[in-house]
């Protein structure tokens, strides 16, 4: 993971896929792509590096054995499968040839992506600790042999499912980052944020905490409450600012999401910045651009962006 200067993740995997004319609307979402269509998620891989992004964050966000299962595809085949997110994401970094480091985060979404019916964005799913960590565990292991070079624990949505991450990660010596969901200062599911946060705290496998999927105007302040909770780098990747609506399918209401914020969220003490669903690779090429002239300015320069 990178150290220093502010990184620049990538944006939204699936919605760069769907500009490319992919039809993601199964349960599946973009990890259908790792069994019709693996080629294009290392194209869009390769877009967003080629934009300034120096972390990829892989297609397995939705895969799951369960899923998998539901279209005739066996454990071993699936484990195949989550196996390959990682390789796609390597031969993207590969082909780009300028000499810069990048690195791989294999992406581990929440129980209720898997039911792809919303429920990542309520959280509360009424398992229990011990079925949580039974449900991850399979998926985590794999992509913790993978060859990633870190685990992307993304868009959790309470506290319960961090409880059960966070407990599978302690004492492995598997680098991970957390971030959850939010709505203002509280997780999706209601709890404070700096409870949430605090989870983290112990926990020397979690290198980095934060937000993401959320709206840009909540970044802020979670920097702030990671910061002051952990003292851990800090991560964050929001969605375009519209809204998801779970019968419908879609995304509604009009995009907040400007590149031009991440200098509030650089001066408020975030290491990476990036986007989530409906950033699009020219979207990270402006935030590259922002965070590159940030970094060249002295720093007794005032900011007059």
């Amino acid at each position: 993971m990178p150290v220093g200067e502010v990184a620049v993740a990538d944006g939204g995997l699936a919605t760069a896929l769907e500009a490319r004319g992919h039809d993601l609307s199964d349960a599946l979402w973009s990890a259908r792509l790792l069994v019709d269509a693996p080629d294009e998620i290392r194209a869009v891989h390769a877009a967003f590096f080629r934009a300034g992004a120096v972390i990829a964050t892989t297609a397995s966000y939705q895969a799951s054995f369960e899923g998998f299962a539901a279209r005739g595809i066996d454990r071993e085949h699936a484990a195949r499968l989550l196996r390959r997110s990682v390789e796609l994401a390597c031969a993207a970094r590969d082909e780009i040839e300028d000499g810069r480091e990048r690195w791989i985060a294999a992406s581990i979404g929440p129980y209720g992506s898997a039911l792809a019916d919303g429920s990542e964005y309520r959280g509360r799913y009424g398992l229990s600790l011990a079925a949580l960590k039974r449900w991850h565990l399979p998926r985590l292991e794999v992509l913790a042999d993978s060859g990633a070079d870190v685990l992307a624990l993304e868009t959790i949505p309470d506290i319960d499912e961090a409880e059960a991450l966070a407990g599978l990660l302690d004492g492995s010596g598997v680098p991970a980052w957390l971030s959850y969901t939010v709505d203002g200062e509280r997780t999706r599911a209601g709890q404070p944020l700096r409870e949430a946060f605090a989870i983290a705290a112990g926990v020397p496998e979690i290198v980095a905490v934060g937000v993401n999927c959320c709206a840009p105007h909540d970044v802020a302040v979670a920097i702030t409450l990671a910061r002051e909770v952990t003292g851990k780098p800090v991560i964050v990747y929001p969605n375009s600012g519209e809204g998801w609506n779970d019968e419908r399918r879609c995304w509604t209401g009009e995009p907040r999401f400007s590149a031009a914020q991440a200098v509030e969220w650089m001066e408020s003490g975030a290491a990476i910045v990036g986007g989530c669903c409906r950033v699009l690779p020219a979207d990270i090429e402006r935030l590259a651009a922002i965070v590159a002239s940030a970094g060249r300015r002295s720093p007794e320069e005032p900011n007059h962006e």
